[in-house]
């Protein structure tokens, strides 16, 4: 406990990107100690940002529930139309992304990418992108509409089948 340090932003929280802001809780000497390098590394987070972060600890609650229940309606979607699609997905539990398997098309991930973007026009990562591990995977976000992922997902299940 004397040297764990709590770290918290406000983007991902309360959707405040942009507004460069966060906080940190530990043991006071580790805290004064950050504090000298931050000092010396920049000056402070904007007024506007320090009024905004105070509204959304104190009334933000309600919106960061409504957030959290939109985020997992459209996980849920797409992972369930991925694995439909005959896509092997598992379901994230901490981003807003989904990592199917597209192994079972045969391609690479970056042939599945390239191929998906030019006949369908969805945009998904290679799977390598992140590293040897992701061979075989494809990256997509979930963080836009309930309707534009139905869409993409539409697409996407009607690319896999065309490559049967």
């Amino acid at each position: 406990q004397e040297r764990t340090i709590f770290l918290h932003g406000f983007s991902k929280a309360f959707a405040m990107t942009g507004f460069r802001i966060g906080y940190a809780c530990g043991p006071k000497p580790l805290i004064e100690a950050m504090m000298k390098v931050h000092q010396y590394s920049m000056l402070c987070a904007p007024i506007l940002s320090q009024e905004a972060a105070i509204e959304a600890l104190k009334n933000g609650a309600p919106a960061v529930a409504r957030m959290k229940e939109a985020y997992q309606r459209r996980r849920d979607l797409i992972v369930r139309r991925f694995n439909e699609a005959g896509l092997d997905c598992h379901t994230p539990k901490g981003s807003f992304y989904a990592f199917p398997s597209i192994q079972p098309t045969g391609l690479s991930s970056l042939e599945f990418c390239k191929g998906l973007l030019a006949e369908e026009e969805v945009a998904v990562v290679p799977g390598t992108a992140f590293g040897p591990s992701g061979a075989g995977f494809a990256r997509a976000s979930f963080s836009t509409s309930y309707e534009r992922i139905l869409e993409a997902t539409d697409r996407i299940e009607r690319y896999v089948n065309n490559l049967k």
